[in-house]
């Protein structure tokens, strides 16, 4: 089984709950071919016209600037890497109500019609991903699980909507940690609780074989 394992926190693990999530999962795998893809640490410049361009002058066989073979590699290697993997792990926090913008880089780079959806001759999105399986696991300091703010939460939300509804991957396991932030005399619980339940996941997953 090929994991490979989306890292999107460049904060250290003292002191981001996320990256912490990320450290439990990986110390709990076993037995599993593990790859990191670390969104902070990739040269991912930004989606947008310098790729476009790219592709117009790819076309025309034309010589790409410095910025533009960036991208285009970027993005190359961020598909090769998901289509490599059996399981895609995503380890992530809530910034601002959404995920980070490494993070929303790399989602750019694989959500491409042809590799990870296409339409069919009657024009209905058509998912292409249906073979591999997801993990969620994402940190939030305030509590976004009620039907109050529950709307407001556009993280791991957005990520299971990608992943799930668009790629067509099987979410198997999800763990969030929230409202260590919000209740921080009882933060120390929350933490290790979620953390155990990452732990689990990782056992669960090191169980199963394709």
């Amino acid at each position: 089984m090929n994991i490979l394992v989306v890292k999107a926190n460049n904060r250290p693990a003292s002191e981001a709950v996320s990256s912490k999530m990320y450290e439990t999962f990986m110390e709990n795998l076993d037995g599993l071919n593990v790859t990191t893809y670390d969104v902070f640490a990739e040269d991912m410049p930004y989606f947008g016209q310098d790729l476009f361009n790219a592709f117009a002058k790819m076309q025309k066989g034309e010589e790409l600037t410095d910025i533009e073979q960036r991208i285009v590699a970027a993005k190359q290697k961020a598909m090769d890497a998901l289509k490599a993997a059996d399981v895609v792990v995503f380890a992530f926090p809530l910034w601002n109500l959404t995920i980070p913008a490494k993070l929303q880089t790399f989602i750019d780079y694989v959500y491409a019609s042809g590799f990870t959806f296409k339409y069919d001759e009657n024009g209905q999105m058509v998912s292409l991903m249906t073979d591999k399986k997801a993990v969620i696991l994402s940190a939030r300091g305030g509590v976004y699980s009620t039907p109050e703010t529950a709307p407001m939460e556009m993280a791991a939300t957005y990520i299971k909507n990608v992943v799930g509804g668009i790629f067509g991957m099987e979410i198997v396991e999800e763990v969030i940690i929230e409202g260590h932030n919000a209740a921080p005399d009882q933060a120390p619980n929350i933490i290790a609780e979620g953390l155990a339940k990452v732990a689990e996941a990782a056992k669960r997953l090191s169980a199963v074989t394709v």
